[in-house]
């Protein structure tokens, strides 16, 4: 396959894994409240049920080398059987929600969410690899602007379908069948023949480090040092879900029910997520990337600043899209830093990270239904739930600072 062929097959899957698979959810709310079938209490633990799911997928990613290294008679993982299993059942979840049976839906989610998480760490670990080797490691901007390729998709197309006057079980079908179509497209791509790898781990570790880094030793950075740059990245995962959950909900709370903007606030966060996922893996910047992790944790904490404060149509847009562009960058830039915080422990490294990452994300939708079931209303509750989430981040982004002065970068190279 070309390097070509490749980000745009990674592109395909995350768009279905995640834009589908996880963040679907986001445009049909509205409906399903609309509907009748869920209220936002109950919503917020079909989220959560979701990102609990994508938080164990990821634990047993992470777990999986230990296992196979002190079990060796266990056959080689099928890298290329998890990722089509994954994409296949990602379709089969999203249309199965079309089903009335409110008490499974949870089931479901939580189920998509361990898909989405298989699909996430196989596929982009094997065509971030694939593409490092053809030399061509800027194209896994285009494979990690496949998240927000589907959330536009998914938000443009949600719009059209309230427009129409579609119930969310119809929205759900039309997103299962979606995501068939989609799978089916890039479905050789990821053919035993072309996906060879042993492990998820293995092919994160080639992915986040294609090339040796400048310095570096084996001798690994102290372990306060590595559980504080885990504990940050784990807040953004916090800090972003409950707008990136609720966000068409938010808006329908605080502008005109005739707004035409209601369901575009989410496809141009998507749109922030494409734009940031192609400038992070191209823009050359030097020094201390801890400075730059938390100078986008302040962007995503002014971009919900921006919603609560300019509760407009256009301070919903600017927001979305700002929220949206560090999305990505955060992610990429983290990675370079367990690059040179562990460069001979990766893999067991970033999937840490990404444990945390996924508690902080599993905690949000919680949060807000506790503060809706405090009383009051819908408005003041998401106000003080975004509130937290913003000085979550600042508070991420301090402690990258101090991560920063205590750890400075030029003494530990």
């Amino acid at each position: 396959m070309s390097a070509a062929a490749i980000a745009v097959a990674g592109l395909v899957a995350l768009a279905v894994a995640m834009g589908i698979g996880r963040f679907a959810f986001t445009p049909i709310l509205p409906m399903m409240l609309h509907d009748g079938v869920v209220d936002l209490h109950a919503a917020s633990w079909l989220a959560s049920a979701n990102y609990i799911g994508y938080l164990i997928g990821a634990l047993g990613c992470t777990l999986q080398p230990r296992i196979w290294a002190r079990l060796p008679q266990l056959p080689p993982v099928d890298a290329s059987l998890l990722v089509r299993s994954g994409l296949v059942g990602t379709a089969l979840l999203t249309l199965a929600m079309a089903v009335p049976s409110p008490a499974l839906w949870p089931t479901l989610r939580f189920a998509a969410g361990i898909a989405s998480s298989l699909v996430f760490v196989y596929s982009s670990g094997w065509c971030l690899a694939q593409l490092a080797v053809r030399g061509r490691p800027a194209l896994g901007g285009v494979m990690f602007a496949g998240p927000g390729a589907g959330i536009v998709a998914s938000g443009l197309i949600a719009s059209a379908m309230v427009m129409w006057h579609m119930t969310s079980a119809e929205a759900w079908l039309v997103f299962g069948v979606m995501a068939a179509l989609l799978t089916a497209s890039v479905w050789r791509g990821f053919a035993p023949s072309a996906v060879r790898d042993r492990s998820p781990a293995a092919a994160g570790a080639a992915a986040a480090a294609p090339s040796p880094v400048p310095g570096a030793t084996g001798t690994p950075h102290g372990s306060v040092e590595v559980a504080t740059l885990a504990f940050a990245y784990g807040i953004s995962g916090f800090g972003y879900i409950v707008t990136a959950t609720f966000l068409p909900v938010i808006a329908r709370a605080s502008l005109p029910p005739a707004s035409p903007w209601l369901d575009l606030f989410w496809p141009i966060f998507g749109a922030g997520v494409i734009v940031g996922a192609l400038l992070a893996t191209r823009v050359r910047i030097g020094g201390d990337l801890r400075f730059v992790i938390a100078s986008c944790y302040v962007l995503q904490a002014i971009a919900i600043g921006v919603g609560i404060g300019v509760p407009t149509a256009a301070g919903f847009a600017l927001g979305s899209f700002l929220l949206g562009l560090p999305f990505t960058a955060i992610t990429f830039f983290a990675l370079q830093e367990v690059r040179h915080l562990r460069p001979l422990q990766i893999a067991s490294t970033t999937g840490l990270l990404t444990v945390l990452w996924s508690i902080g994300q599993a905690a949000g939708p919680p949060m807000v239904a506790l503060l809706l079931h405090r009383g009051g209303t819908v408005d003041a509750a998401f106000t003080l739930a975004l509130t937290i989430a913003a000085a979550a981040l600042v508070g991420g982004a301090l402690v990258f600072l101090a991560s920063a002065r205590i750890w400075p970068k030029a003494s530990a190279c």
